[in-house]
């Protein structure tokens, strides 16, 4: 939560600062189309079934990272967009009771629908929902266990933009991603359920046309 206040601090600072010296015309007509540029902090939550033979820990941990999110969104009307959220591949380290055991990476593309509050003020929140499908492949795991190759669950989002000019906008974004994948044997037999289901939570700037 430090973080996360430390995030939301630069943020609304951020906007002040800018919104200082921006004129905002409220009145104008705005384009549907809303591309942001966001650092997200990706913070999984680490927990498995437990595997037989591992341990009683058994404590499987993924690491946390920061890295770049693309989002594109279209307004249907003044309250109601939908939103695609990209990145490029992660990749991430896998430890079992604080042993590495290999790596993996994912591609977790989601799809929203969200409801904007104020959508002619400056300050304007909204919330989303809507699905992830997430993509899971080059694992390098001890023993040549696998994982799933892919994952689809739900996606819950709450945030803000900031107009700070004509068409720019300074956003905070908090999302909960339903994310797990089974993991195999070099056999096929399944060994455990890893549940990761991470909170991204970060900052951006988006531009509106």
């Amino acid at each position: 939560m430090n973080k996360l206040s430390l995030l939301a601090t630069l943020a609304v600072s951020a906007a002040a600062t800018l919104g200082s010296t921006a004129t905002f015309a409220q009145q104008q007509t705005e384009g549907n189309w809303l591309v942001r540029v966001r650092a997200l902090s990706l913070e999984p939550v680490d927990k498995a079934d437990p595997i037989a033979g591992a341990g009683a820990a058994n404590r499987v941990g993924v690491e946390n990272k920061i890295i770049p999110e693309v989002d594109i969104s279209y307004f249907w009307t003044k309250n109601i967009a939908t939103e695609l959220v990209l990145t490029v591949p992660q990749r991430h380290d896998v430890t079992l009771d604080g042993a590495n055991i290999g790596s993996f990476k994912h591609l977790p593309p989601s799809l929203l629908v969200q409801y904007h509050f104020n959508p002619e003020g400056q300050f304007r929140p909204y919330v989303g929902g809507g699905i992830n499908y997430t993509i899971i492949g080059s694992e390098k795991l001890a023993n040549n266990m696998q994982l799933e190759n892919s994952s689809v669950g739900a996606v819950i989002q709450a945030g803000f933009d900031v107009k700070v000019d004509k068409n720019l906008f300074i956003n905070f974004d908090v999302k909960k991603i339903q994310l797990r994948s089974d993991l195999y044997s070099s056999a096929g037999a399944k060994l455990s359920t890893l549940k990761l289901d991470p909170l991204l939570w970060g900052v951006g700037i988006g531009y509106r046309f």
